[in-house]
């Protein structure tokens, strides 16, 4: 079934003003921190494979998308000067060989001045003439494609740029909505197949047409993994055979609205109720964390909580001995649990900024011994982010605690036990209020059920 927008276009238009106005506001702080008078945003071009003219899948310029719902406009520019109207270079080649963009039209358009080029090449007239006086934001690998500007991704404006868009605006906030529920209904529909007996393959066809999105549309590659293959934390090989013995189902899948991305991961069991037992823990543990999700929470230290809660559940259900600390100390949780708890969304899967304590470029380092952390600043309003814990029987990591004062906390027999299945990881999206949060992946399920 085709997902229709239609009405939602008509909630984003009423948001998009005010958005705009918002992006006014943090470009007149950069670029007068910046000492220039024009930002000029590339949209991006198409990469080429090596010696071959076929071009990968194209991936935006962020910075434009938070712009403009145009995730597939290659070759264009948008130009910024305070107080004036804002310029959109739209690039429409004459081309009979591929789909060229439409006409510029849609909830956005009246906002900008629009002037339809040809060819990149026409460009350059509709740019201030004072080249100088811009700094332009953008991947240029042909230099031609600067069109003269020589302040290219200044550091100091980006740091203002990446820092502020942490927080989301409302019109933001409804598209990342609109996102997650599109991700629940593939969700439900991968489980559905799960549960038929498909293929990990299978199972992802039925996630891309429920959601009505190709695999180069999609935010990043599926992770869908089936028995064993949910220890490896970024599958995406899709067996086209099922297993003959079909165990778990590990599930990380997302979606995107106008450049907006939901990230998403379930586990089920086949038919196991002791591994479907040991799912419903964690997603009880999971739902804990999101508890402590408030504006003014340090990240890192919901991440160490999590190390400690986790410690807890391994002893509980019989994976590991000892007291938390011990576990901790030794390594043992950062074994079954190695990657961080979660991270920023938005026009990025991981959106920029994570690290960041101020716009000025200074950042705030992970945890010691906990370098995967993508999140270390302290929560703020109206920040999306993912809570992310997992549970995994990873051989390469358990193998390095052989020998070592952790060995003797782990209860290898059942380890073995539950090393067919794989692990576990449940992820929600949640938006950070002042007082608690606004789960958007809860939400969507309820609403999509």
């Amino acid at each position: 079934m085709l997902l229709d927008y239609s009405d939602s276009n008509t909630e984003l238009g009423a948001l998009y003003a005010a958005h705009l106005d918002t992006l006014f506001r943090r470009f007149d702080h950069a670029l007068e921190r910046v000492g220039a008078s024009h930002a000029v945003i590339f949209s991006g071009s198409p990469r080429y494979a090596f010696l071959d003219d076929n071009h990968y899948p194209f991936r935006p310029n962020p910075h434009f998308v938070a712009w403009l719902p145009l995730v597939d406009l290659p070759l264009s520019y948008l130009v910024y000067t305070p107080g004036e109207k804002p310029v959109l270079v739209y690039c429409q080649p004459r081309d009979y060989w591929h789909v060229v963009p439409g006409e510029p039209s849609g909830y956005w358009s009246r906002f900008f001045d629009v002037r339809i080029v040809h060819d990149v090449t026409e460009t350059g007239k509709h740019l201030p003439e004072s080249r100088g006086k811009c700094v332009l934001v953008g991947e240029i690998d042909d230099p031609s494609l600067a069109f003269g500007i020589e302040r290219v991704n200044p550091e100091s404006l980006l740091n203002i740029l990446h820092y502020a868009r942490g927080v989301k605006t409302d019109y933001e906030l409804a598209c990342m909505r609109l996102a997650t529920r599109r991700a629940v209904r593939g969700h439900r529909a991968a489980e559905q197949a799960f549960r038929a007996g498909s293929s990990e393959f299978d199972i992802h066809q039925a996630y891309c047409k429920a959601t009505d999105l190709t695999d180069n549309e999609l935010p990043y590659k599926n992770i869908i993994a089936l028995n064993r293959n949910a220890a490896t934390l970024h599958y995406t090989k899709l067996d086209r055979e099922a297993p003959g013995v079909v165990r778990s189902f590990l599930i990380d899948a997302g979606a995107s609205v106008h450049g907006y991305a939901a990230d998403i991961t379930r586990t089920y069991s086949f038919e196991d109720p002791h591994f479907a037992d040991l799912i419903h823990r964690m997603d009880a543990l999971q739902r804990e964390i999101v508890k402590h999700v408030h504006a003014g929470a340090d990240y890192r230290q919901l991440h160490l909580d999590t190390h400690r809660q986790l410690a807890e559940f391994l002893v509980d259900i019989e994976l590991a001995s000892g007291n938390s600390d011990t576990l901790i100390a030794t390594g043992v949780t950062t074994a079954f649990f190695p990657h961080g708890l979660g991270h920023l969304l938005g026009v990025q899967v991981h959106d920029t900024g994570g690290h960041m304590e101020n716009d000025t470029g200074t950042t705030i380092d992970p945890p010691s011994g906990h370098p995967y952390l993508r999140l270390t600043r302290r929560l703020e309003e109206n920040m999306v982010l993912t809570v992310e814990p997992g549970l995994y029987v990873i051989d390469l990591l358990l193998r390095s605690l052989k020998g070592t004062d952790a060995e003797g906390h782990v209860n290898w027999p059942e380890v073995d036990r539950w090393r067919p299945f794989g692990g576990i990881r449940i992820e929600d999206n949640v938006r950070v209020l002042a007082k608690g949060s606004e789960n958007l992946t809860r939400d969507a399920f309820r609403e999509v059920a």
